[in-house]
């Protein structure tokens, strides 16, 4: 009877623990900070360089972050893009870590670069998936005084994975676009954790209760424009473009903001 019982009982552990496999997954790979190594969900992609061999690509791209993108925390680990990254610039700011096993100089171990460009002929527009990484991104995923060597072999068959941004101790920025005046609010939006992309952003004036959508003007450039002067301080609200969750930036845009000034706000998506 006792055996019996003992039998139902591991049968029955056996059929939760199946049950336990079938869990969707999350639509992020996991990192396991605390583990000796990071388990990833990869897929398949090519990889090419541009720019310099040890530079941040082009100056700025097609996102619209200018030289910011050689600058930390972006410090030249960026990536253009093919079609099915870039995503018309939706996909600006979204983070992916990168790696390469197909060559002797490869080290196997991954990088994390951002998309701050549009990679959008070639094989980039042929290919499924299409990095044309950064000269110092390229040379990142090779073994130690092998970059040149890497970056010599000019394309790879690399594995991807899309991997929450994470830029620690630095809050949002938000930098004026050069033609902004008090009626066209334009805007880049910069270091977001998490998603790092955004599908939203909205705009709202000091003593409204009420929020003005925007509009992607490109890349990460987001306009308004306004039948009358803007009251700033301006407070703004973000929509992050893989979750959907919301950030509010209070009172980030000042009273006497200026065109092509920066401003960073006290908040970040990793306190949501």
């Amino acid at each position: 009877m006792a055996s019996s019982s003992f039998r139902r009982l591991s049968s029955l552990l056996v059929f939760v623990g199946f049950l336990s496999l079938l869990r969707p997954c999350a639509c992020y790979s996991r990192i396991f900070l605390n583990s000796s190594a990071a388990v990833l969900a990869t897929s398949p992609a090519v990889a090419t360089w541009y720019g310099s061999p040890g530079g941040a690509g082009s100056d700025g791209g097609a996102c619209g972050y200018g030289d910011a993108v050689s600058k930390a925390p972006f410090s030249s680990m960026i990536a253009a893009g093919g079609p099915s990254l870039y995503k018309s610039g939706k996909a600006c700011g979204a983070c992916y870590q990168v790696s390469c096993t197909s060559n002797g100089a490869c080290s196997g171990k991954p990088v994390t670069v951002v998309i701050t460009d549009e990679c959008p002929g070639g094989p980039c527009a042929s290919d499924p998936v299409h990095f044309d990484l950064s000269g110092a991104a390229f040379g990142a995923m090779a073994q130690p005084g092998q970059a040149d060597a890497l970056r010599n072999v000019g394309s790879l068959q690399i594995q991807y994975s899309r991997v929450p941004c994470k830029y620690p101790g630095v809050n949002v920025a938000f930098k004026m676009d050069a033609g902004s005046n008090p009626y066209y609010f334009a805007v880049v939006i910069e270091f977001e954790d998490g998603d790092g992309d955004l599908s939203a952003v909205d705009v709202q004036q000091v003593g409204s209760g009420s929020w003005m959508p925007t509009q992607q003007l490109w890349g990460a450039v987001w306009k308004l424009n306004s039948g009358s002067p803007l009251q700033a301080p301006l407070s703004i609200r973000l929509t992050s473009g893989h979750s959907g969750k919301t950030l509010v930036a209070t009172n980030v845009i000042p009273v006497d903001w200026k065109p092509g000034a920066t401003y960073y706000s006290l908040v970040n998506f990793e306190e949501v």
